[in-house]
């Protein structure tokens, strides 16, 4: 389809270079590797004008359970012609029936809103070099065995079944592990990242075992450039301060239908695999 000499297509492998070149001219940090991540967990459009990447959107699913939209760019020159309402159509289309999330900034979440879209939180991007800790008691490196156990924690917090992601982080990066009375109780993954490296997503039953997490990986990259993305509502924003690790911005947590409370006390979601996964 097309609007105003723009084409609408699937999302390949061939757009990958225009769609770094996109995230640039946004600002974001994105890598080559970080969108191959997304496009290979994802489905997507891309938007092309005179054979040049001018949009973008990828649409995440996690079985049946949800979907994220993310990665929702319009080139600068090309805003305010409805190219952006295009791509959310697409995303929506590939996303089914499935309820959606997304993350989005001030300026995107009007048209949001208007797809039915509400806020459910307020999420902050902390990031820096952090200054050097010990590592806090409890904490241990995952193994193998451990995935299945990892994946029912995440799926009590997050509420969808994240195997494809959660595999794929494990085979990218590392698994941090709590245990107590001999099981997995919560759960931190570190992978590369942008400008540095990304601790997320971290699972946990309290505030105490969510830092304890954070820090064991804090204190195992000293000098090295890391980032935690969270929300207000977690508590985590002030001792991420006191780490070191600035709050840099973030965006508006949104929802379609709203999400329900919080149900399970042991297993909370205490900072994000980035802002466009959840």
């Amino acid at each position: 389809m097309q609007t105003r000499q723009i084409d609408l297509v699937a999302f390949g492998p061939e757009h990958l270079e225009g769609a770094v070149e996109l995230s640039r001219q946004a600002g974001w940090p994105h890598r080559l590797e970080d969108w191959q991540m997304a496009f290979v967990l994802s489905e997507g459009a891309v938007a092309i004008k005179d054979g040049r990447v001018v949009g973008t959107v990828l649409t995440t699913i996690y079985e049946a359970d949800c979907a994220t939209i993310n990665m929702v760019i319009v080139d600068e020159v090309m805003r305010g012609r409805g190219l952006g309402r295009k791509l959310m159509d697409a995303a929506l289309e590939l996303a089914g029936n499935r309820p959606l999330r997304l993350v989005a900034t001030e300026q995107g979440s009007p048209l949001y809103e208007k797809l039915g879209f509400r806020e459910t939180g307020a999420i902050r991007q902390h990031q820096g070099v952090a200054k050097e800790i010990t590592a806090l008691p409890g904490t241990e490196a995952a193994t193998a065995g451990d995935m299945e156990a990892i994946i029912e924690l995440d799926r009590r917090a997050f509420g969808a079944d994240r195997r494809r992601l959660l595999a794929y982080l494990a085979a990218a990066g590392e698994f941090a592990v709590m245990r107590r009375d001999g099981r997995v109780c919560g759960f931190a993954a570190l992978r590369t990242f942008g400008r540095g490296e990304v601790i997320g997503p971290v699972v946990a039953g309290s505030l105490d075992d969510a830092k304890a997490l954070v820090a064991h990986f804090i204190a195992r990259r000293p000098g090295q450039f890391l980032r935690v993305d969270t929300t207000v509502d977690t508590g985590l924003v002030p001792w991420l301060a006191e780490q070191g690790l600035a709050h840099v911005g973030g965006g508006i947590a949104m929802a379609k239908p709203m999400i329900p409370g919080r149900a399970d006390p042991a297993a909370a979601t205490f900072a994000l695999v980035n802002q466009a996964l959840g």
